[in-house]
């Protein structure tokens, strides 16, 4: 029997229809950029609520070159996200279209997002060197990173901080304005710390974070707000298992922090260390499996396997750490919540919040 005989059938229409997916990934992908572009710019801002009007007029509105919003207005018309009227070559947003990619829009704000692939995008170079040698690439190479994750934060937790995240615990809220003492572990830039630390004044915040670039900027925040229960430790954390202070806490957090640690299991270790023994940890992590094929439906699987690619997993990497991952999944999260020690797990969904699990934790 010759191999064409055993061979399975090539299916022509299986490939076109491939091939013209690719062709919307391209474009897709293209449109990404510029929705960043208009998000930083302002762009769509700026468009919101303005009724149909010219490149320069546009420009001048939003305080910017007219040659380049013409061309970005060109990505934004073929990309469906503008609309143009040809008999005059003005351009409009459409209301329901700056629903989703304006800073009014709070938590629908898809622009934020758009951020992420230039952001990852740059360090394309080193990822392909790490394909090739191994190893990671550091957080010194991401300097717009932690600017992106505190305004994603900002939509995803700050702005359900009251409504939705703190009432996760029941009576948290009545603690917090008694006064306790809370940590959050992987602050970043500090916000969620300095919010609470403005709603909460009879509590003490503590955040650690790696980065000293991010604790710098959350020190000028609180200082700027005048924040005197609230303090940033710069700290590598992969040791926080035994260096950690016994029982010091009522309530810890970890917002997305765990899975991009060095050692996530000494993170989480050093956090039941922490805990008093009537305390509680609140996890939001990234909602998904730690099964491939099991997230094939997920909504944002592709973006996420990306993101832990060429950010999470790599930068955990650089530090001579596990690697786990965003895509890390529920499997393995509570996996390394029992063997941190903690008998207690709960999980929570948050309509507004798509990415994430939110897990309660006890001792």
């Amino acid at each position: 029997m010759n191999k064409e005989t055993t061979s399975k059938a090539f299916d022509r229409a299986k490939a076109e229809a491939f091939a013209t997916n690719l062709l919307a990934v391209f474009n897709h992908a293209a449109l990404c950029l510029m929705i960043s572009v208009g998000h930083r710019t302002g762009l769509f801002d700026a468009m919101r609520g303005l009724p149909a009007a010219t490149s320069q007029e546009i420009a001048t509105k939003a305080g910017l070159n007219e040659r380049y919003v013409r061309e970005w207005l060109g990505a934004m018309v073929t990309g469906g996200v503008v609309v143009i009227e040809p008999a005059t070559n003005k351009f409009v947003l459409p209301d329901e279209h700056a629903a989703f990619l304006t800073r009014p829009a709070g938590a629908d704000n898809f622009a934020v997002f758009a951020q992420y692939i230039p952001l990852l995008g740059s360090v394309e170079d080193d990822i392909v060197e790490c394909f090739q040698k191994g190893g990671g690439v550091p957080y010194a190479k991401f300097p717009r990173f932690h600017e992106v994750m505190a305004e994603d934060s900002g939509q995803s937790v700050l702005s359900a901080l009251e409504t939705h995240i703190l009432r996760l615990v029941p009576g948290l809220t009545d603690r917090l304005r008694a006064g306790i003492q809370m940590l959050d572990v992987g602050c970043g830039r500090g916000r969620i710390m300095s919010r609470l630390a403005e709603m909460f004044p009879q509590s003490r915040f503590t955040g650690i974070d790696l980065s000293t670039e991010a604790i710098l900027f959350a020190w000028k925040e609180a200082s700027e707000k005048k924040l005197r229960n609230v303090e940033f430790i710069v700290a590598n954390l992969s040791d926080f298992d035994e260096k950690a202070e016994r029982e010091a806490f009522d309530f810890i957090t970890t917002f997305d922090a765990v899975h991009d640690q060095a050692k996530p299991l000494n993170v989480l270790k050093g956090i039941h260390r922490a805990l008093k023994p009537d305390g509680i940890y609140l996890m939001q992590d990234i909602k998904g499996s730690s099964q491939v094929h099991k997230n094939i439906e997920h909504p944002l699987g592709t973006l996420l396997y990306t993101v832990s690619c060429m950010h999470c997993m790599t930068v955990s990497l650089a530090q001579g750490g596990e690697g786990v991952g965003a895509m890390w999944g529920e499997e393995k999260t509570r996996e390394y919540l029992h063997k941190a020690g903690f008998r207690s797990v709960e999980k929570h969904e948050l309509a507004h919040d798509i990415q994430n699990n939110w897990y309660v934790v006890r001792k």
